[in-house]
């Protein structure tokens, strides 16, 4: 299956008559940024989860400690600075002062510690920063400091991270919230303000411009790095789910900014001179094929690499973003391509001619009897529900005794939480994909991780990766962590705690009217009105 079926051009035109009609009064349209997000917002806690949408909605309303350039350099945000003592086991970081919650509290040193030691919980890199952390205490209001048990020359790097679940810094009240459960109050101190008061999940999200935040005074805004400076007053978030309605609504200007249209829309969108159609990040996502390894039939090495010749990465990454070659890439393993640590080795299984046949009798000497398997994915968020519709396909043409279950993105969030058996209604596989500052290195890659009930959902129990991983981040130079990268991918290919389905470059549409944004991810600062 090379595409999947979605909506065709003529019907984005068509749809334009039956459009809502948004409001949108002459005299505040300069002061609202309308958009369509890539998925609805169903959890408000960004340490929660590792979706995407939830991140992208932790960026807006909340802040961290420091930030992360576009060379993914990390830079001071809302801290001041900081002071290095002890052979690097003593840093004390010191808050730019005048810091303000949403709710008016100010921003002190007791609401820093709750919220890194629960982000340190959750995350990968937090984790590792967790095992050198001999304390993490309160100076006074405006000062933390840690202890480390050794000089971790990443620990900026850390606090700053852009990927999934980074380290944002919420009231002590909510972060003192159990790391496995949600917080469900969106308070942070960033350049936007969640309007709990207009959410309506599946419809719309809206944020306000914080006039208390200050921005740092120097710098370029690059990722989430320099000056975050709002232009607009209001953002809201259209929950748009059909393509050919969101097109249209691009069209007419009743939004402004689509994220993540389908290939077929975006041929529509590119014959209109007023919309621009553009990479949301120079470096490719990418999307992989994530195993339950608690439960069969996926538990078991041999099952999980006799499908391995049946999977075309070219036909994943089609079913994305359409036939151009230039917008995605095959041949991809752990590490997003075009940055250091990519490599090709162990990938041999994943080239070559696909076969369908190979991969049958690989199952059966596996010992696979028709047990059953349950495949989840969405309906309604572009590469997870198109990736999605190629495995479906796949499992059912390779014999096995598959359940498709097809839902919303939210809740399959939700759903790829269970820890049970497919009879007792777990999963077995699952698709979706990481943004590229995910996959860059070992630090923050969530499904490389093999640490067993406190890996990210599949929980793989892979030893190796875990002592690789350590041993990356002792490395003393480039060569070094490239050779340990290698060999985490060696084992990876051996185990697969996932498969790696391609790499893709994420386009967006956007009116022509608006300059100024920052790549990477869907950021709202910088970008304005002209």
């Amino acid at each position: 299956m090379n595409r999947r079926d979605l909506l065709k051009a003529g019907a984005a035109a068509g749809a334009a008559g039956a459009l809502p009609r948004f409001a949108t009064a002459q005299p505040a349209q300069n002061r609202v940024l309308k958009m369509v997000p890539q998925a609805n917002l169903t959890s408000l806690d960004p340490i929660w989860t590792t979706a995407n949408i939830t991140r992208n909605h932790g960026h807006m309303i909340y802040d961290s400690l420091y930030g992360m350039d576009a060379e993914f350099r990390a830079q001071p945000q809302m801290a001041e600075g900081h002071v290095v003592e002890d052979e690097g086991k003593v840093v004390t970081i010191t808050l730019r002062p005048g810091l303000k919650f949403h709710d008016g509290e100010p921003v002190r040193a007791q609401d820093v510690v709750p919220s890194i030691n629960r982000w340190m919980r959750r995350n990968p890199f937090g984790q590792k920063l967790a095992t050198v952390v001999d304390a993490l205490e309160v100076v006074d209001d405006r000062r933390v400091r840690f202890k480390l048990k050794r000089a971790f020359p990443l620990l900026f790097k850390a606090l700053g991270q852009v990927s999934n679940s980074p380290a944002f810094i919420m009231p002590e009240r909510l972060a003192r919230t159990d790391p496995f459960q949600q917080v469900r109050e969106a308070v942070g101190s960033g350049p936007f303000r969640f309007k709990a008061d207009e959410f309506n999940s599946g419809s719309l999200v809206v944020y306000e411009r914080n006039r208390d935040y200050v921005p740092v005074s120097s710098g370029t805004p690059s990722l989430t790095a320099g000056p975050k400076i709002a232009h607009f007053d209001r953002v809201e978030w259209q929950i748009i789910v059909d393509a050919a309605t969101a097109a249209a609504a691009l069209q007419t200007g009743e939004i402004d900014w689509y994220e993540q249209p389908p290939p077929e829309i975006q041929q529509l969108l590119r014959r209109n001179r007023n919309v621009a159609i553009e990479a949301i990040d120079p470096l490719p996502l990418t999307g992989i094929l994530r195993f339950n390894h608690l439960h069969g039939p996926f538990n078991d090495k041999k099952m999980r690499q006799a499908i391995l010749p049946a999977v075309s990465q070219e036909d994943f990454m089609q079913a994305v973003v359409g036939t151009d070659a230039a917008l995605f890439r095959t041949g991809v393993g752990l590490f997003t391509p075009g940055t250091p640590l990519a490599n090709d080795e162990a990938l041999d299984a994943l080239r070559g001619p696909r076969s369908l046949d190979r991969a049958r009798a690989l199952m059966r000497e596996a010992g696979y009897t028709n047990q059953p398997m349950r495949l989840i994915g969405p309906t309604d968020i572009l590469a997870p529900a198109a990736m999605t519709q190629v495995g479906a396909d796949l499992v059912r043409r390779l014999g096995f005794n598959a359940d498709i279950v097809l839902t919303d993105w939210g809740t399959t969030v939700q759903r790829r939480t269970s820890r049970e058996p497919v009879d007792r209604g777990g999963w077995s596989m699952l698709f979706t994909s990481f943004s590229s500052v995910d996959f860059v290195d070992p630090a923050a890659h969530f499904p490389m991780r093999g640490n067993g009930s406190n890996a990210w959902f599949g929980w793989p129990d892979i030893p190796r990766l875990e002592e690789l991983r350590d041993a990356w981040f002792e490395a003393p130079d480039l060569p070094t962590e490239q050779r340990l990268a290698r060999e985490m991918q060696r084992v990876a290919m051996d185990e697969l705690p996932y498969v790696p389905v391609g790499s893709y470059l994420s386009m967006t549409a956007l009116r022509r009217n608006l300059t100024g944004r920052v790549p990477g991810l869907a950021l709202y600062w910088g970008i304005r009105r002209t």
